[in-house]
């Protein structure tokens, strides 16, 4: 590649980082300078208690040592997914991951400069977290923007191997565990909670993304077409298909709820919050007779009140055992 060449990538990549980030939070742009760590740590403590209300809520029962290390991994999991669906198309997208993959390197160099990673080079540091599972969530985000359609259900799985799975590991990680049976667990727990919400969001994904998680050969079996989801109409074959994948995500759900047993009390609370949670999408999706197509299935507040009340009472109440079985 000539040096005119070089020129016109690097012009053409600026250009697509510029646009990037207009159309994100000016938070998070780069600092002018440095934070300090407790600067950072606040800037993710913010964004991960406004951002998301189930984080916040599963917040109340993580030990506080560790709170700070939960907030620098959401901060990084909420970025980087914004930096892949939030801007104005796929270019603009895949300059950013590329620049945060940058970024996330320069921060096991011990040269971190954005707030994320001024916060989340702590946490590696103490948790001794290996890069991977970093770097895997940003090979999903940038799949993403690539792959919008999937052959069949290991296709899918594929993609929950990078999008969900890293999640449960960082968690692990941070709580001091690191062997393949508590792993393969939690590969169960997280890839059935990115199945729940892939099929509670069906139509938004179509609608908003250009995106169909179902996988194709299951669709063709039931005899269910893309015009479907299109035109929003929830028929029988639409319904049978749904039914199948919920199924499907329940039995995963219960592959992984032993590791519920097999972790300290503090994070047993929020696996069992978590799993039920998810649980109580795919209930939501059966309630509304699998017609997801036209409004999305959503968990009611007094369900989940009932959730965050069970976990304060599995925390606080010691006669409680939390099992590792869906109830």
């Amino acid at each position: 590649m000539s040096a005119a060449e070089n020129r016109t990538d690097a012009a053409e990549r600026e250009a697509l980082l510029r646009a990037g980030w207009a159309a994100l939070p000016e938070s998070y742009r780069m600092p002018e300078r440095v934070p300090t760590v407790d600067e950072a740590r606040a800037w993710c403590r913010r964004l991960a208690e406004t951002h998301y209300e189930n984080f916040h809520v599963a917040s109340w029962f993580l030990p506080e040592k560790l709170r700070p290390h939960f907030h620098a991994i959401y901060a990084y999991c909420r970025v980087s997914d914004d930096l892949g669906d939030e801007v104005n198309g796929a270019g603009e997208a895949l300059a950013l991951l590329d620049f945060w993959g940058e970024e996330l390197a320069a921060c096991y160099r011990g040269e971190a400069r954005h707030p994320v990673f001024v916060a989340l080079g702590e946490t590696i540091g103490a948790c001794e977290i290996p890069v991977t599972p970093f770097a895997d969530l940003l090979r999903a985000f940038r799949q993403d923007q690539v792959v919008t359609r999937y052959a069949s259900m290991d296709e899918v799985m594929g993609y929950c191997r990078y999008s969900a799975n890293p999640v449960g590991h960082l968690v692990l990680y941070v709580c001091g565990y690191r062997d393949a049976e508590r792993f393969a667990l939690s590969d169960a727990t997280c890839s059935a909670l990115q199945l729940a919400n892939f099929w509670q969001d069906v139509r938004s994904d179509w609608d908003q993304r250009g995106r169909v998680y179902l996988p194709q050969d299951a669709m063709a079996r039931h005899g269910v077409t893309e015009r479907m989801i299109g035109e929003g109409k929830a028929t029988a074959e639409f319904r049978a298909l749904l039914r199948e994948m919920v199924e499907d995500a329940r039995a995963m759900f219960e592959r992984g709820l032993p590791l519920i047993g097999k972790v300290d009390r503090e994070l047993a609370v929020d696996l069992d919050l978590f799993s039920r949670g998810g649980l109580e999408i795919l209930r939501a999706i059966e309630r509304c007779g699998y017609d997801v197509l036209s409004a999305r299935p959503a968990i009611s507040k007094r369900t989940k009140l009932g959730l965050a009340l069970r976990a304060v009472t599995g925390k606080f109440l010691p006669g409680l055992r939390l099992r590792g079985r869906a109830a």
